[in-house]
């Protein structure tokens, strides 16, 4: 049985090392939220602290904040509201850190001292049940399932179309490139199947994006000649809601593409599970590893197990193991072996 329309659900994966959050729409995962234990809770959005104006570019209509102990965030301004330097402030982290890029602030009223936290960030269900108010979280295997199931997609650059055809996005430093496909979906009527490609992939789209955590200028190069720009807009409005305040979205061009933008809150999941080369990190391998471990340890009770992967993922899997093994005991090693492929680590009993 199909799940009911604009149907959204909530998973929280207890992972050791991260926490995972996954809200699905229509059951498919539409957000993924992911928070480690080494993470600055200075930098998580929704937290409250005392910050110091550290310098300002009036140009760019922005402060640069000292957080305390190396740790920055930039306050936009408007020219009437124009902070002082040194002047401390009590503010707010309204979207997350980007690679390259400062955690933005926001200004919630004077303060006095130094730099210093005031109030925590909403923990994960919280902001899970912020987001799907009324639904109930589910936890444990399901919800681990759920995240390593929203990870992949959110990493996938082609995403298939329901009734054929797909979409490509790509992220690029200027903005997202979102190509739709029409791929092998026929039908009677030429002009039909492109409109109903067309408004599918809007939909689908404004899914993805959510789930992939990007923001800023995003063009959607339409299928087709011939658009009804005005069933797009309305079609491209209802699906991008969820992301308001701060959707712009303009109507199709003379070359069938749509343009929009969308607020940042978010660090892309592209950032937060790989390296500046767009492969895994060690890190986010290493989590998986453990995981994995896990697992096999829960489904063979009192076996031993060993691992063995990569030299870089053993050593970032060594922080991780030892929560392992506080929960299962020490009865696995993970050894290093250089011929080992990164992203394959091998698992057996003893």
């Amino acid at each position: 049985i199909s799940a009911p329309v604009s149907e959204r659900r909530i998973y929280l994966d207890r992972s050791l090392g991260e926490r995972r959050g996954v809200v699905t729409l229509d059951g498919r995962p539409e957000r993924l939220l992911i928070q480690r234990d080494d993470d600055d809770p200075r930098l998580r959005p929704g937290a409250r602290q005392i910050a110091r104006v550290a310098s300002l570019e009036p140009a760019l209509g922005s402060a640069f904040l000292d957080l305390g102990e190396g740790v920055e965030a930039i306050l936009p301004f408007k020219p009437d509201a124009r902070p002082i330097r040194g002047q401390s402030l009590e503010i707010e982290i309204r979207g997350e850190a980007r690679r390259g890029k400062l955690a933005i602030a926001r200004a919630v009223g004077e303060g006095e001292g130094a730099p210093r936290p005031t109030a925590d960030a909403p923990d994960l269900a919280a902001e899970l049940a912020f987001l799907a108010p009324g639904a109930r979280l589910v936890e444990g295997r399901a919800a681990e399932e759920m995240a390593d199931e929203a990870e992949s997609e959110a990493l996938e650059v082609l995403h298939p179309l329901p009734g054929g055809g797909l979409i490509a996005i790509e992220p690029t430093r200027a903005l997202t490139a979102v190509d739709v496909d029409l791929g092998d979906r026929k039908g009677p009527d030429p002009k039909r199947v492109t409109r109903q490609a067309n408004l599918a992939a809007l939909g689908m789209t404004a899914r993805l994006l959510r789930l992939k955590g990007l923001g800023g200028i995003v063009v959607i190069d339409l299928v087709g000649r011939g658009h009804d720009g005005n069933a797009l807009l309305a079609a491209a409005r209802a699906a991008f809601a969820p992301d308001n305040p701060g959707v712009a979205i303009g109507p199709v061009g003379r070359f069938g593409t749509m343009e929009l933008s969308l607020p940042r809150r978010t660090q892309p999941v592209l950032e937060r599970l790989c390296a500046a080369d767009g492969a895994l990190s060690d890190r986010s391998l290493a989590q998986r590893l453990i995981r994995q471990l896990h697992r096999e340890a829960v489904a063979a009770s009192g076996a031993r197990l060993v691992a063995v992967c990569a030299p870089a993922v053993a050593k970032a899997a060594e922080p991780l193991g030892v929560l392992l093994a506080a929960r299962i005991g020490a009865r696995f090693a993970i050894r290093a072996d250089s011929a080992a492929p990164r992203d394959r680590p091998r698992i057996a009993t003893e």
